[in-house]
């Protein structure tokens, strides 16, 4: 099976216009037979931490399949960031799996930031199965702690999708983040015997920047794919091999 980490652009806050962006993108895994397309952590929108008013750019949890729909196909499986406004009016950081014009199911952040968050913390570990892989999502810093994917793995997860978004201040160094986000892959890899497949954003606004994280790492640790720093980039591998 191929699978793909979109490595999008580092967006204004409240911006949806990634919507058409990953659209291009789904196209593009189609005609390469890509399976399943991982795209950043709130990719749309951003993340609401950054905003003045987190409410405004939320997807209702009803809503989430109205909004994902221009991203249907019948062949590409998108994951794709958002910030969710669920039916008890918490905010959650989250990642959808787009199926074939249907939502599978959604991904909340368990740890939304290192200090504080207008974000609830989730709690469930689900994993998805496509044309019988069988994988689980972790969003970016969830994937510095070992247990939420030690539970997917034990579910069956072989791999492991990690929507990143590190639009950081200006003035935290993105050298340091992409290190830090490629050792975490590593050490998830490793200790799960799965794929690691990372999608940052990456670019600058007025008041963030991002170089872009996104990579995929095989179970031995050893790093596949690197999206270069700074710029829009889709990276493709096939993860057959490791498994024959």
């Amino acid at each position: 099976m191929r699978v793909a980490a979109y490595q999008a652009p580092l967006l204004h806050p409240g911006s949806f216009d990634a919507l058409a962006l990953i659209r291009r993108r789904v196209e593009q895994c189609e005609a390469e037979n890509v399976a399943i397309l991982c795209c950043p952590e709130a990719v749309l929108g951003g993340l609401a931490d950054h905003s003045d008013d987190p409410i405004q750019f939320a997807v209702a949890t009803g809503r989430i399949g109205s909004v994902l729909a221009p991203l249907a196909s019948d062949t590409v499986t998108t994951i794709v960031g958002f910030t969710e406004l669920a039916d008890d009016g918490r905010l959650y950081n989250s990642a959808a799996v787009w199926h074939r014009g249907a939502v599978a199911g959604v991904y909340r952040k368990h740890h939304p930031a290192i200090k504080r968050s207008v974000y609830a913390a989730g709690g469930d570990t689900p994993v998805f199965r496509v044309n019988g892989l069988t994988f689980g999502i972790v969003i970016c810093y969830d994937s510095t702690f070992a247990e939420p994917a030690a539970r997917m793995a034990a579910e069956g997860a072989s791999v492991l999708f990690v929507p990143t978004n590190n639009g950081l201040p200006h003035s935290r160094a993105p050298e340091d983040i992409v290190a830090q986000a490629r050792e975490a892959d590593v050490a998830r890899a490793t200790d799960n015997n799965a794929w690691i497949v990372r999608a940052d954003v990456a670019g600058r606004t007025s008041a963030l920047l991002s170089a872009g994280s996104s990579g995929i790492v095989r179970p031995d640790g050893s790093v596949l794919r690197a999206a270069p720093a700074g710029v829009e980039d889709m990276l493709v591998a096939d993860l057959r091999q490791p498994f024959a």
